[in-house]
């Protein structure tokens, strides 16, 4: 099964258990990144999180918009500028810039 058929199946198996959730999904990078284009990563609102978008140092941060989407129920376009040398002072190694839209999944009603 690949990444996106697992995502999809949690996200089913959320939503058919009432708890909202968000779905992040990298749809630009220029430059290098970890992850292309088309990768997902879902947070529900117990703060479960299946999937990577990156290789670890965006994932927190995603996260927590991903929980200000599920409250406020509109979508973000994050954009993340991955300057080696300026990423939290860490020197990740990802130079470049990823785009990441965040939007929200509602359960599934009955």
């Amino acid at each position: 099964m690949t990444d996106n058929e697992l995502i999809f199946e949690a996200m089913d198996r959320t939503r058919k258990s009432g708890r909202r959730s968000a779905l992040a999904t990298v749809v630009s990078v220029g430059g290098s990144a970890y992850r292309r284009e088309g990768s997902k990563m879902l947070v529900d609102e117990e703060e479960n999180i299946i999937g990577m978008i990156s290789g670890g140092c965006l994932e927190g941060d995603v996260a927590e918009i991903a929980k200000s989407v599920i409250e406020s129920g509109q979508p973000i376009l994050k954009t993340y500028d991955l300057d080696e040398d300026l990423v939290w002072g860490l020197g990740l190694g990802c130079p470049g810039t990823v785009k990441i839209y965040i939007e929200p999944v509602e359960p599934v009603t009955r």
